[in-house]
């Protein structure tokens, strides 16, 4: 496994979950140094469509609170030479669920031009914000139905 000196990750981080503390604890194990971008309520109502349930003052404060995060800010963009303009990271690191996507393959090519290694760690399956917000809304997909009636 290549150490890297300075990692980079950004998310949403909404209903904080398990795949969130694998893909950041993942990462952390790569790099001596990890910085979180948190992205913040505008973009994620920009880019999802819509709010997140936690605030992003409150994410901050989550992620910030795990073991292997060294530093956590908030980003107001998705695009990676951004913050590569203010975090000078020699690696980025993302979902494997997201390889091959248009976007993430732009980002690898420009990250490739300056010299930043995309990583994909392993996504964790079967949880997602997603699905926790459809849960709490009640929605059931079949997964958890009460048989005992």
């Amino acid at each position: 496994m290549k150490k890297y000196k300075l990692g980079y990750t950004q998310g949403t981080f909404d209903l904080f979950h398990v795949g969130h503390l694998n893909i950041i604890n993942n990462a952390k194990a790569y790099c001596d140094y990890l910085v979180v971008g948190v992205n913040d309520d505008e973009l994620v109502k920009e880019y999802k469509n819509k709010i997140p349930n936690v605030n992003v003052e409150n994410r901050v404060k989550i992620v910030n609170a795990i073991k292997g995060v060294d530093e956590v800010i908030i980003a107001n963009t998705l695009d990676k030479m951004k913050m590569h303009e203010l975090v000078q990271f020699d690696a980025i690191f993302i979902g494997d669920d997201w390889k091959g996507n248009e976007r993430w393959k732009k980002t690898e090519e420009d990250m490739k031009s300056i010299g930043v290694d995309v990583v994909y760690l392993p996504h964790t399956e079967g949880i997602s914000t997603s699905l926790l917000s459809k849960k709490i809304k009640g929605v059931d997909y079949g997964q958890n139905k009460d048989t005992s009636n």
